[in-house]
């Protein structure tokens, strides 16, 4: 519980920091890239301190990658 608040109150300090000049800016597609970036890096640190198992980046490009490496060795 602790953890995921120190998470929370760290990604309060980056919005602070960051979010401001990406606006006055005006680059609006970086801070839609930024917000989606940090949402998941939120979401999983969160879920990453109440020990639930996520899958692997490299489990997800193995599933999406083996039909396409079964279809090129089999001839």
């Amino acid at each position: 519980m602790v953890s995921s608040v120190g998470i929370l109150l760290l990604t309060a300090v980056i919005i602070i920091i960051e979010v401001p000049s990406l606006v006055q800016q005006k680059l609006k597609k970086e801070l839609i890239v930024f917000i989606i970036l940090l949402v998941i890096g939120v979401v999983s640190g969160i879920l990453y301190s109440f020990d639930v198992k996520l899958m692997s980046p490299v489990d997800l490009l193995a599933y999406i990658l083996q039909p396409i490496y079964n279809l090129f060795s089999k001839s």
